[in-house]
C-alpha cells in the first residue's frame, strides 16, 4: 500500500475532522495526519498523499493552501498516488462548490502522480457548478459539513473502500 500521509488545511475544523476520520478508517497513524498550517513533515516522505481543503468564499483555496500548493509543485511527485477530499457549502456557494479541490487537481494533474479516489458520482449532491467535476464526476471526495453532515461518514466509508481498491 505504501506510506500514507494526510495533509489538510482547515479554517473551521470541518476539514480537520474529516481528515482524522479518513485516517482512522484507513488505519493511518495520527503522526501521519498533518495540518499544513503547522507542517513539520515533507510530502516527499510519503508514497500516497491524501490532500484535503475546504473551499472558502467563491471556491477559493483555504488560506494555508496557497503556500502548501507551491511546496507540492516543487516536490517530485512522480510515482506517488494522490487522493483529494474537499469540503464546501453546496447551498450558499452552489456555483463554486468544491472550487478549492478543483484548483488543487488542476495544479497537480501534470505532476507525474497518479490520482486515485476520482470518479465520484455527482448523484446525491445538489449544486450548480464545480471546478472539481471533470468528465461528469468529482475528482475526489466531496463533503458538505454545513448542509449534509449526516451524510459525511457514509460518504467517507464509500470513498475509503474505493481508495483501498486502488492502493
Amino acid at each position: 500500500m505504501g506510506k500514507i500521509g494526510i495533509f489538510y488545511g482547515s479554517s473551521t475544523g470541518n476539514t480537520e475532522e474529516a481528515a482524522k476520520l479518513i485516517g482512522e478508517k484507513l488505519g493511518v497513524p495520527s503522526e501521519d495526519i498533518h495540518d499544513i498550517y503547522k507542517l513539520k513533515a515533507s510530502p516527499a516522505d510519503y508514497d500516497v498523499l491524501l490532500l484535503g481543503s475546504s473551499s472558502t468564499g467563491s471556491g477559493d483555496l483555504q488560506d494555508d493552501w496557497e503556500t502548501f500548493l507551491e511546496t507540492l509543485k516543487e516536490t517530485d511527485l512522480k510515482g506517488k498516488k494522490i487522493a483529494l477530499f474537499g469540503l464546501g457549502d453546496s447551498s450558499t456557494f452552489s456555483d463554486t462548490f468544491l472550487g478549492a479541490t478543483g484548483k488543487i487537481y488542476d495544479a497537480l494533474k501534470d505532476s507525474g502522480a497518479t490520482f486515485i479516489g476520482t470518479g465520484v458520482s455527482t448523484d446525491g449532491y445538489t449544486f450548480d457548478e464545480s471546478e472539481a467535476v471533470v468528465d461528469g464526476a468529482f475528482v475526489g471526495l466531496p463533503l458538505d459539513a454545513d448542509n449534509e453532515s449526516d451524510l459525511t461518514e457514509g460518504r467517507i466509508d464509500a470513498w475509503v473502500e474505493k481508495l483501498k481498491s486502488e492502493l
